[in-house]
C-alpha cells in the first residue's frame, strides 16, 4: 500500500464521524458531502506527518466549511432554509450499516433538525460540537474565531432555544410505533374520523414542505390533523425509516407522491412531517422503491 492508499483508508476511518458533524451542522446530506470531500482535498494536499491528531484535524477543517456554508447560505436566500424540512435519511426499515447509525446517533430527529436551522452559524457550531460531539470550549473557539467564553455563551444560547422548542422525545420502540402509524393509515384509508382522532396527541403537529414554490404549512391540533388525514386516490404505501423513526413513502398510480415521517410518544402520534417537493420526493424514494407495494390501511 502506498502513502496515498494509505492516507485514504485512514481518512475512511473517520468519513462516518465526519458527515454525522456535517449533517448536524447543515442539514443536508449534499451539502454535508461537500464538506466532508473539502476536508480530504485539504489532506491530500496537506503533509499528514505534522497532524498529530487526524480526527480532530478534519472535524477541525469539515466544522470550518460548514460555518463558511452556513454562512453563505444566510446571506443568499431570500426565502429562510428553515421554512423548509431538513433533509431526510430515509432507509428501508431493518438495520443500520455504521454510517448510517452515525448520521442518526443521538436522536437526531427533524424536530431537532428544524430547530437548529432558527440558530445562528455560529450557535449551531457551538451546540452541535459541544453538545453533541464533545469538543471543547477552546478547539471551538478557534473555528468560530471567539474567545473560550464566548463560545460557551453561544452554546448556552443554543441550547436553550433547542430546550424551549420542548422537542417530542419518540417512543423507542419501533414496533410500537408501527402499530400506531399502522392504526393511523387504516383510519385514514376507512375516512374514520374518531379513530385519526384516537391516533393523534391533542397537541399534533402537521408540518408539510412543498419546496420552493410555495410556503410550509404547518396544522396544529388532533381534530385539525385528522381533517386533512385522508388517503389519495391510488396510494399505496413502502414502509421505511425516516431519522431513525416510522416513516412510509407514498405512491400514487405507481408514482411517489409523499414521504412522511412520524413522532409517536406515548401511545400517540405527536408530530407529522411530509415533504410533498417533488424533486426531494423522487430522491428519496429510490431507497425504498424496490419493497413491495402494500395498500394503505
Amino acid at each position: 500500500m502506498d502513502e496515498n492508499e494509505w492516507l485514504a483508508a485512514r481518512f475512511e476511518q473517520h468519513r462516518p464521524r465526519l458527515r454525522a458533524v456535517a449533517y448536524r451542522m447543515l442539514g443536508s446530506l449534499a451539502d454535508a458531502d461537500d464538506a466532508v470531500q473539502d476536508a480530504w482535498l485539504r489532506l491530500s494536499r496537506f503533509d499528514a506527518d505534522q497532524i498529530d491528531n487526524l480526527g480532530g484535524w478534519l472535524t477541525t477543517v469539515v466544522a470550518r466549511e460548514c460555518l463558511h456554508m452556513l454562512r453563505s447560505r444566510r446571506r443568499r436566500r431570500e426565502d429562510p432554509f428553515a421554512t423548509h424540512l431538513p433533509d431526510l435519511v430515509v432507509i428501508p426499515d431493518g438495520d443500520l450499516d455504521p454510517e448510517q447509525e452515525a448520521l442518526l446517533a443521538d436522536s437526531v430527529s427533524l424536530a431537532l433538525l428544524v430547530v437548529l436551522d432558527q440558530l445562528t452559524p455560529a450557535e449551531r457550531l457551538a451546540f452541535v460540537l459541544h453538545d453533541m460531539f464533545d469538543l471543547p470550549f477552546e478547539e471551538i473557539a478557534g473555528i468560530a474565531g471567539r474567545t473560550p467564553a464566548a463560545a460557551r455563551q453561544l452554546a448556552s444560547r443554543a441550547r436553550r432555544r433547542v430546550h424551549g422548542a420542548d422537542i417530542p422525545s419518540p417512543d423507542p420502540d419501533l414496533a410500537r410505533q408501527r402499530q400506531v402509524v399502522r392504526a393511523f393509515y387504516a383510519a385514514a384509508w376507512t375516512g374514520d374520523f374518531d379513530a385519526l382522532v384516537q391516533a393523534l396527541d391533542p397537541d399534533v403537529v402537521l408540518r408539510t414542505d412543498f419546496g420552493t414554490a410555495r410556503p410550509a404549512t404547518v396544522v396544529h391540533g388532533a381534530a385539525a390533523v385528522a381533517k386533512q388525514a385522508r388517503a389519495p386516490r391510488g396510494g399505496q404505501l413502502r414502509p421505511g425509516l425516516v431519522n431513525g423513526a416510522i416513516g412510509t413513502l407514498i405512491t400514487r398510480d405507481g408514482q411517489p407522491f409523499s414521504v412522511m415521517a412520524f413522532t409517536v410518544a406515548g401511545d400517540k402520534i405527536v408530530r407529522i412531517d411530509v415533504v410533498r417537493d417533488p424533486d426531494r420526493v423522487h430522491r428519496l424514494a429510490s431507497v425504498l422503491l424496490n419493497q413491495a407495494e402494500r395498500p394503505m390501511g
